[in-house]
């Protein structure tokens, strides 16, 4: 047996098969054949296997995730059967007497790079279309199994080098236990995505792919961070009782569903969660959720081959809203770039994303995706309590010109006799070290602050949070960030407004104490996060949690922090 260290990205245990998530591998050789006949039948039976296969992933991804996501499916079941692409393959096959494989390529290369060279967004995408399924039809000619998420149909941990989110997002809870990857952080959009759907994650292993094999039994132990491969029977028996014990935690947890969140002594706090679409709201509920405290709205855009509708997107937000029952609902608006792309948008090549034009700039840019998501917003207002938030606001400028813009929407639709809610809160997620730095300014203009810590930890320690070299550096608990903190939640209190948080600090076990401490209203977490929240929170009196931040904001490192936290914590479980 061997293991693999890791990092705990989405608590459970783990125990199945292995099913690596890799690109295959569909290199070939130019050949010419004697019978030209034969490829061409050997290329419409590879044909009439893929669509086969679209046609089944096209149903699935229809039952599970609703007819939009399944659309992009459709388009390559039209690629497949377009004779403008088909004959000249088969032409190629019979004039050239070469094999099917690479008249196949050939072919698609050249309509691909004919699509990618026109001004047309909607050819380009056919690029894409052509790109996809050119490479399923090459699989099944090269005798190569193709992976897909969605048709996994036994008990798997799913092994691979990452997962974008809309990998995770075909990950069925039925089947898939678990999953480990070679890189990425406990702030990747996969272990975000993993703790939403309660399945055990262990990433940045480094060498998952490299070390396992398909049909390797693997344990997950998404508590510890570790990845045993082949494990003894008695390694097996003991983490059946591992995740025995914690199913009790559970249980254990959830008898709090209902209760308030109240420090020992009384002190109330609002405990929110963290979705990426409907759907996710049948978690919040089942895990006691007191708000939404961000709807990552960019999942509307993602896993298609274009922009969701006003339409579209209005039914979702009014779902959501509806779903609440009143409860407060904060909308993030559209969040791309960064680890995030939208290929149909087709936008430049950047040397660093994350720093680079995304969220609010994007939207400021590309006036006519944001104003269709405001529109959109404003008129599922009135069936809930909406709260609507700008990404990444680096100046009061960008604030100003997002606001004014949602402004000129509402009055349009007002005058179109739409009905519109009365008051929208109108807030800014905290995320860049000068917006924390002059919070006092922002705090007189925005309704409220959310802080979102996955990007302002990085951008303040100057480490990208997916780069596992300089994991070391990305520290919730560094004194520098606490003190971000505490200057965000103090200017917001001094003029009346609310401060919260929807970075994954919000459900960490270490810095909930402090933060509780620094004075913060709201924390907004993954759901599954919640109840376990939520009994922490019930062993520790206001009072000592603000001793603590005191003490806390005047250390050196991370490590005292740590230290100073486990120190009040330790006898209180």
């Amino acid at each position: 047996m061997t293991f693999l260290n890791g990092i705990a990205a989405s608590n459970g245990i783990a125990i199945a098969k292995a099913y690596k998530l890799v690109e295959p591998d569909l290199t070939f050789s130019k050949t010419t054949v004697s019978n030209p006949e034969e490829e061409v039948s050997r290329f419409r039976d590879a044909l009439a296997v893929s669509k086969n296969e679209l046609e089944q992933i096209r149903d699935r991804a229809e039952t599970d995730l609703g007819r939009d996501k399944a659309a992009i499916f459709e388009a390559h079941l039209l690629v497949l059967s377009d004779p403008e692409l088909i004959k000249p393959i088969e032409d190629k096959i019979v004039s050239e007497q070469v094999n099917v494989e690479h008249a196949l390529k050939e072919t698609a290369d050249m309509f691909i790079t004919m699509f990618e060279q026109m001004d047309n967004d909607y050819m380009k995408e056919r690029a894409a279309d052509i790109r996809d399924v050119t490479k399923r039809v090459l699989a099944h000619l090269l005798k190569v199994q193709m992976v897909n998420p969605s048709l996994i149909a036994e008990e798997v941990v799913i092994i691979a080098e990452d997962l974008t989110p809309s990998d995770t997002a075909q990950l069925n809870r039925d089947y898939v236990k678990g999953f480990t990857t070679d890189i990425g952080g406990r702030t990747s959009h996969s272990a975000i995505m993993a703790r939403s759907m309660e399945i055990p994650a262990v990433v940045g292993t480094k060498k998952a792919t490299e070390s396992i094999q398909n049909g390797d039994l693997i344990i997950v132990d998404g508590l510890k961070g570790e990845v045993h491969i082949n494990p003894t029977p008695e390694v097996v028996n003991q983490y059946e009782q591992i995740h025995a014990d914690y199913q009790k935690q559970k249980e254990e947890w959830a008898k709090l569903v209902n209760e308030k969140t109240l420090t020992k002594d009384g002190h109330q706090i609002e405990l929110a969660a963290n979705i990426g679409t409907p759907k996710d709201l049948k978690g919040v509920i089942e895990n006691g959720g007191e708000a939404i405290g961000l709807y990552r709205t960019e999942f509307l855009y993602m896993g298609r081959d274009q922009l969701p509708t006003e339409e579209e997107q209005y039914k979702a937000y009014r779902e959501v809203l509806e779903g609440m029952h009143g409860k407060p609902v904060v909308v993030r608006t559209l969040d791309i770039g960064g680890d995030k792309e939208l290929p149909y948008l087709d936008l430049p090549k950047e040397l660093n994303p994350f720093l680079g034009f995304r969220a609010i700039r994007l939207c400021l840019e590309e006036q006519e995706i944001f104003r269709t998501q405001l529109r959109a917003l404003l008129r599922a207002s009135i069936y809930g309590n909406l709260k609507i938030m700008f990404p990444m606001i680096a100046t009061l400028d960008e604030f100003r010109q997002g606001k004014a813009i949602l402004e000129e929407e509402k009055q349009n639709l007002i005058q179109k006799g739409e009905k519109v809610a009365d008051h929208i809160e109108l807030g800014i997620m905290v995320e860049i070290p000068s917006t924390a730095v002059l919070a006092n300014q922002f705090a007189k203009e925005v309704d409220f602050f959310s802080i979102g810590t996955n990007d302002l930890i990085q951008y303040t320690m100057a480490a990208d949070r997916m780069n596992e070299r300089v994991s070391y550096l990305y520290q919730p608990y560094n004194p520098a960030i606490l003190r971000l903190i505490k200057m965000v939640i103090d200017a917001a209190h001094s003029e009346g407004k609310w401060a919260g948080m929807c970075g994954e600090m919000a459900g960490d076990e270490v810095a909930i104490p402090i933060l509780v401490g620094l004075g913060l209203d709201e924390f907004s977490m993954s759901a599954t996060s919640i109840l376990k929240a939520r009994s922490l929170v019930r062993h520790f009196t206001k009072s000592e949690a603000e001793e603590l931040a005191r003490k806390v904001i005047q250390m050196s490192t991370t490590e005292e922090v740590i230290a100073a936290v486990h120190e009040i914590t330790k006898n209180k479980n």
